[in-house]
This record gives C-alpha cells, sequence and structure tokens, in this order.
C-alpha cells in the first residue's frame, strides 16, 4: 500500500457511500480540506445519487456500491450507511484496496469490527472510525493540556448526549434491523471520550429501558477501573441531556461546553486557580478536521491513524455491545446488502 500510495498524484480523490444527513455535513466541508477531491457517491438509488451529486456538484453519481468501489479513480471512500451495513461494505473495499473512513458506530458488532480490523491491517489499507469529536480543535487542545498536567492525574470522565426523539417504530433509530438506539447513535460519543482520556475500563454496568421495538431508549454506563477511576455516561432518545462533559483530575478539571461531541468552548480550573477559557471554533460544519487526518494518512502511506486507532475502536465497540447485551438488545450486521 505505501508504495502505491506515494505514486499517486497529489490529491486523494474520494467516494461517498451512502448519501444521507450526515453525508450532506461531510460532503460540504471537502471544501476545506487540501488536496482532496470528493469525486463520486453512490447509493442504492441511481435518482437519489444524482440528486446528491446535483447538489454538492459532485462529478459522478453510481447506482450500487460496488461501482464506486471498483472505480480505479477513487483513493479512499467514506462509509455512511446505517450502522449493520459498514461490515459488508468495509470488507468489499477493503479488498478493493480502497482507503476507508467509516462513520461511527463502526459495525453493529464486535466480530464484525475485528473482522474489518483484521482485513485492513492483513491489505495494509488505511481504515478509521469517523469519530470526529477527537479531531476538533477544541478536543487537541484538553488532550494537550491533559498531556501537560494541567489537571493532573485523570481520574474521573463525566459526559452525556440525549435527544428528545419522538418515537416511531419505522424510524431508523428504533428499528432493531438498521442498528437502532441510544447507545450506538448517541453512546458511542461518551463512552468513545471516557476511553480517550481514561483507557480501557475493567468492569460495565449498564441500567437503561428499552423502547417497544426493543432497542435501547434511555441509558446509564458507568465504567469502572481497579485503580477507582471511573466514567460516569448517559444517553437517551427519550428526552434531551445538556450535552456537557468534564475531565476530572487530581489536579483540577477541564468542562467541554456542550454539546462536547462538537464543541467550541473549553474551560480549564486548576486546583486553587480560577477557570481559564479557551474558545477554538471548528472548520467548516467540523467534519473537515478527521477528513484532513485521513487525506494526510493515505499520503503519507500510513495505515491506522495516531488519533483515532483500531485498537480504540475496537475498545468502544465492545463497550456498547456489552451495554446492549446487557439491557437485552443483541445487535447483527446486515448480510443482506448488496455490495
Amino acid at each position: 500500500m505505501t508504495a502505491d500510495v506515494t505514486t499517486r498524484a497529489e490529491t486523494v480523490r474520494w467516494g461517498i457511500v451512502g448519501p444521507g444527513r450526515i453525508a450532506q455535513g461531510v460532503a460540504k466541508d471537502f471544501a476545506h480540506v487540501p488536496r482532496a477531491e470528493l469525486a463520486a457517491v453512490a447509493s442504492r438509488s441511481s435518482d437519489r445519487a444524482q440528486a446528491f451529486a446535483d447538489e454538492h456538484r459532485i462529478p459522478t453519481a453510481y447506482g450500487s456500491y460496488r461501482e464506486l468501489i471498483n472505480d480505479p479513480r477513487i483513493d479512499a471512500i467514506y462509509i455512511a450507511t446505517p450502522h449493520p451495513q459498514h461490515h459488508r461494505i468495509a470488507l468489499a473495499a477493503i479488498d478493493a484496496g480502497k482507503a476507508l473512513l467509516v462513520e461511527k458506530t463502526f459495525t453493529a458488532t464486535v466480530a464484525g469490527a475485528e473482522e474489518v480490523i483484521a482485513a485492513a491491517r492483513s491489505a495494509g489499507v488505511f481504515v478509521m472510525e469517523a469519530m470526529w469529536t477527537r479531531f476538533q480543535p477544541a478536543i487537541v487542545k484538553a488532550r494537550e493540556l491533559i498531556n501537560d498536567g494541567a489537571i493532573g492525574e485523570v481520574r474521573q470522565v463525566q459526559a452525556e448526549l440525549g435527544v428528545d426523539k419522538p418515537y416511531d417504530p419505522t424510524d431508523r433509530l428504533f428499528d432493531p434491523a438498521q442498528g437502532g438506539g441510544a447507545l450506538l447513535d448517541l453512546g458511542v460519543y461518551p463512552v468513545s471520550l471516557a476511553q480517550y482520556f481514561l483507557g480501557t475500563p475493567d468492569r460495565v454496568h449498564t441500567s437503561g429501558s428499552l423502547a417497544p421495538t426493543g432497542v435501547d431508549a434511555q441509558v446509564g454506563l458507568l465504567l469502572g477501573y481497579d485503580d477507582g477511576r471511573a466514567a460516569m455516561l448517559n444517553c437517551s432518545l427519550d428526552f434531551p441531556l445538556p450535552g456537557g462533559a468534564r475531565i476530572s483530575g487530581t489536579g483540577g478539571w477541564i468542562d467541554i461546553r456542550p454539546r462536547f461531541h462538537h464543541p467550541d468552548t473549553i474551560v480549564l480550573t486548576r486546583r486553587g486557580g480560577d477557570p481559564e477559557e479557551f474558545t477554538l471554533p471548528a472548520t467548516g460544519t467540523g467534519y473537515a478536521h478527521e477528513l484532513i487526518e485521513v487525506t494526510q494518512a493515505v499520503q503519507e502511506g500510513r495505515t491506522e491513524s495516531h488519533v483515532m486507532p483500531l485498537d480504540d475502536t475496537l475498545t468502544v465497540q465492545r463497550i456498547l455491545n456489552e451495554a446492549c447485551e446487557q439491557l437485552g438488545v443483541h445487535h447483527q450486521e446486515d448480510a443482506t446488502v448488496e455490495v
């Protein structure tokens, strides 16, 4: 893969699989990504793909995922389909040698994530979960402050993310077959934040409630560590939550202003000191930063991100699925999606 990347033109040519709501914001942010071109989009509906291409001035629209995957001009693919479809599409794209940005949650199951990661590493193909939070300038600043010892040893993380989503059994968020539920759509953010600043927990304790379709609607998580560290995390489809987060250490704390998964502002409070505010707005809609990470990685021949490595993705996937299973929710990959 490295030799191939170094001989390519400077511009990395991207394709989007799944022209949905999140893909709209991602497509707009390519304007802020140096040496990247959004060259193609694919949907299972030719009309939908063409409408998306027309709106975002994308040169090529495909009526199947396979056509985009087989396009030799495409270097990298952003997968934005429902969670259970990521596994099958990612494996096909890796087999074709395409670099991948896979929307979170990475897959629907731990086994699916393990298979995709193993395939990527075996093929030497770059793959990254699209956890944009880690690339937001405010979160980058929080990481720098913590690495510099501003709050001492990190001991606790608190984070919450909830929306008031009217119940609709036909909506993707309430459909078990499409990976519905609060954890895979919203819980992934606080879990990934906790994993980023605390590492892999030793225990996962879950409490919550289910929607009538059987997916998780409201979830509280306690991640426990053998040395006493902890993360208290909440997510909900039933009611809104403020969306803040706090990282606490032995020498102070950092508040991440709502909504923490794409914040502009953090506030550092050192022990005995006055609050220090840092405001660092994202570029564009906020997706540009993760797109820049993947584009640069492809140009440099890297196969993983140092900020969002695949081991972190697998850890988060295990926590999410364990929490789901404690509530009686068992997700499955979609083996029927055509690629």
